[in-house]
């Protein structure tokens, strides 16, 4: 099972690391997760929990890592200003 789960898993987030398409994964991220199609895949009780939480924790995950990606670049940027005004 690990071999179909993993590359879907580095697609998804590949597609989102890439800055052109990030907001279009995540946006279809969210429409899957409250989308009619997905409430046919509720019908069926642990089927439907666990695709709704993979979908979940990666979105989550993956804008969790971007958002601490990016406070540490702007971290970096202010202590090298920091740094260059004090030199």
């Amino acid at each position: 099972m690990k071999f179909l789960i993993q590359p879907l898993y580095n697609w998804y987030r590949a597609t989102l690391r890439n800055s052109k398409y990030r907001w279009l994964i995540m946006l279809g991220s969210l429409l899957y997760l409250v989308s009619p199609l997905n409430a046919l895949t509720d019908l069926l009780p642990i089927l439907g929990w666990v695709d709704d939480g993979v979908v979940a924790t990666l979105l989550v995950t993956e804008v969790s890592q971007i958002l601490l990606e990016q406070l540490k670049n702007r971290k970096s940027k202010v202590d090298t200003t920091n740094a260059a005004t004090i030199s």
